[in-house]
C-alpha cells in the first residue's frame, strides 16, 4: 500500500500502459481519476476497479482545465499527475509525414505536459509536493527511423521532465519520465506499420531480455516513482526496456 491515502490522474489511463498505471496505482492504495479521450473505455475501467472517470483531450486547453477542476473538487487535493496519453505517425520517411500528423503527435505527445502543468504545478506548489510522472519513450533515447517526428516528441518529454525536476524542486514538486520499450497497447501496429509474426519477432529480437514491455512493468516502475520510497529521485528518465537502449 506504497501509495494510500495519495490521489492520481493518469492521462489516456483507459487503455495500454496506463490501464497498467491505473491497475497498480488502485492496488496501492490510491485514489484515482482515469482521463482519457474513449471516455466509455475510461468508464468501463473506472467501474471495474474503483476508480473515477473523465474524457480528455489533452491537447485541448480547456479540457484540460476542466479536468484538473475536476480532480480537485473530487480529490479536494491532487498527488500525482501521470502525463501518459500519447499517439504516434505511422512509419514514414520524414518527409513524408503529413503537417496534420506531425501537429497531432506535438499536441498530444509535448503540448499536453505543457497544459497540465499550467492547471495543476500552481497546486502542488500551493501543496509543497506532489509527484509529476512522464511515460517518455526509448524512442526519445535511441530513435528509430521513420517515427522521426514521434521520436523528437519524446524527446522534447524528457528533456521537459528534467526542466521541471530543476525547476520544481525547490517548492517539493518532484518530476520523472519512464521509457518504455514498444508493448502489448494500441500503438504497437502503429510503430511496427503492421502487426505481424515476423515484425515482432525482428523487433524483439532487438530487445535483450526477449520480450515487449508490459502494461505491469509500467505499473510496477511507475508506482515506485510516485511513492515516497522514490522521495530523493527527481530528473530521471528510467527506461523499463530489458535492455533496448543499451
Amino acid at each position: 500500500m506504497r501509495l494510500k491515502g495519495k490521489t492520481a490522474i493518469v492521462t489516456g489511463g483507459a487503455s495500454g500502459f496506463g490501464e497498467g498505471i491505473v491497475r497498480k496505482f488502485i492496488a496501492e492504495g490510491a485514489r484515482v481519476m482515469i482521463a482519457d479521450i474513449n471516455i466509455e473505455a475510461a468508464e468501463a475501467l473506472a467501474e471495474e476497479v474503483g476508480a473515477i472517470a473523465r474524457q480528455v483531450d489533452v491537447s485541448d486547453a480547456d479540457s484540460v482545465h476542466a479536468m484538473a477542476h475536476a480532480a480537485f473538487i473530487a480529490f479536494d487535493t491532487l498527488d500525482i499527475l501521470v502525463n501518459n496519453a500519447g499517439i504516434t505517425h505511422l512509419p514514414a520517411p520524414m518527409e513524408e509525414v503529413s503537417e496534420e500528423d506531425f501537429d497531432r503527435v506535438l499536441a498530444v505527445n509535448a503540448k499536453s505536459v505543457y497544459l497540465t502543468a499550467k492547471y495543476i504545478v500552481p497546486h502542488m506548489k500551493g501543496n509543497s509536493s506532489g509527484v509529476i510522472l512522464n511515460v517518455a519513450s526509448t524512442a526519445g533515447v535511441s530513435p528509430r527511423p521513420k517515427l522521426n517526428w514521434y521520436n523528437a516528441s519524446k524527446g522534447w518529454m524528457i528533456t521537459a521532465t528534467k526542466a521541471m525536476a530543476v525547476e520544481l524542486a525547490p517548492d517539493g514538486v518532484r518530476a520523472n519520465a519512464i521509457n518504455p520499450v514498444a508493448g502489448e497497447t494500441p500503438l504497437l501496429k502503429s510503430f511496427m506499420g503492421k502487426d505481424t509474426p515476423e515484425m515482432r519477432a525482428k523487433f524483439i529480437s532487438t530487445i535483450p531480455i526477449g520480450r515487449f514491455s508490459t502494461p505491469e512493468d509500467i505499473g510496477n516502475a511507475a508506482a515506485f516513482l510516485c511513492s515516497d520510497e522514490a522521495a530523493m529521485i527527481t530528473g530521471v528518465a528510467l527506461e523499463v526496456d530489458g535492455g533496448r537502449c543499451i
